[in-house]
């Protein structure tokens, strides 16, 4: 049974400049009205050079190769069988703990795994929800600032309602020792990690990745939803998109209970989750931001382009130079 996405790395890019970001449109499809099933869920842990940013590299550990790990999607009563395995380039352990397991460290216990090594642990899907995951092997922070994590989708019995297009986004903050904007191959720094002091603010792991490699899309009419996830390790994020509404927030990523409505902007801790959803009324191109504005001059910016129609009774106003938007 097909319930992760697939994304690979980026052919004819140079080893050292290969993009990681994770396309938000790489998720798998809805469980729908399908019974429980047993499952099986293969991660394969893998530390990689990436691009971090216009001339700038960065060595990523990741889930699949990819910032974030894949979107994981199954139904409330799965039996999920877990096998990790960590690639035998690896120069460290690795596991993972996912939020939606009932059971010692979210299955981490069960899955620190050597270099060139496989583990494995099963688990039932006990809660609906939109779950994080995550590597846990000490300095767990460290781990997942350099891109380990992911997210787990449990959706209830018969499914989420249909909507026109779904993606996948998650923030972290990257704590280099080189100033932002440094060139060349950056290094990782403890000591910024524990001060709680990043040099990038990051969707889907990299400088660019929801801009001008993967930005959002969609037509005047259709309802976007997006999964946000922050897997950290430190910051909260303030998340909103500049110009539109949410038309319902799922608040904390809670499935079963009823949505917030007509929200501007949502806080999503580390290591939690939100589901979000609104009609796009006009067209345009729409930023995804942190509403801690400066973190966008840190590298945290997506767009959602909208074509379509123009609805003058919505919105009608001639461009000026300088927004920005």
């Amino acid at each position: 049974m097909f319930i992760v996405g697939e994304g690979g790395g980026t052919a004819g890019e140079e080893p050292q400049a290969i993009s990681l970001v994770r396309d938000p449109a790489d998720l798998p499809a809805p469980t729908g009205a399908r019974g429980a099933q047993s499952l099986r869920l293969d991660l394969e842990t893998v530390e990689l050079i990436g691009r971090l940013a216009d001339g700038a590299t960065y060595s990523f550990w990741t889930f699949n190769g990819k910032v974030p790990g894949p979107f994981v999607r199954v139904r409330l009563g799965d039996t999920v069988e877990v096998h990790l395995k960590n690639a035998s380039s690896s120069t460290m352990l690795h596991s993972v703990d996912f939020h939606a397991v009932t059971g010692p460290g979210g299955g981490a216990v069960a899955t620190q795994t050597q270099p060139g090594g496989e583990t494995s642990f099963t688990f039932k899907a006990l809660n609906a929800g939109l779950y994080v995951y995550h590597c846990a092997t000490p300095m767990v922070a460290h781990h997942i600032a350099n891109g380990m994590y992911g997210l787990i989708l449990v959706e209830p019995p018969g499914g989420l309602p249909a909507v026109d297009r779904e993606y996948y986004v998650m923030q972290g903050d990257f704590y280099t020792a080189e100033p932002f904007g440094s060139k060349g191959l950056l290094t990782f720094s403890t000591e910024k990690l524990l001060d709680e002091a990043p040099e990038y603010y990051l969707l889907n792991g990299a400088v660019g990745g929801l801009t001008t490699e993967y930005p959002l899309k969609a037509s005047v009419g259709e309802t976007v939803r997006i999964f946000f996830g922050v897997g950290g390790p430190n910051k909260v994020s303030s998340f909103h998109v500049i110009g539109e509404i949410f038309d319902r927030v799922y608040d904390q990523a809670s499935l079963t209970a009823k949505p917030l409505t007509d929200v501007q902007t949502t806080l999503v801790p580390p290591g939690g989750a939100t589901m979000v959803e609104f009609k796009v009324q006009v067209p345009g191109r729409f930023l995804l931001v942190d509403h801690a504005l400066s973190r966008l001059e840190r590298g945290l910016l997506g767009f959602l382009l909208v074509d379509g129609p123009e609805a003058p009774d919505v919105f009608h106003g001639a461009a000026t130079a300088g927004s920005g938007h």
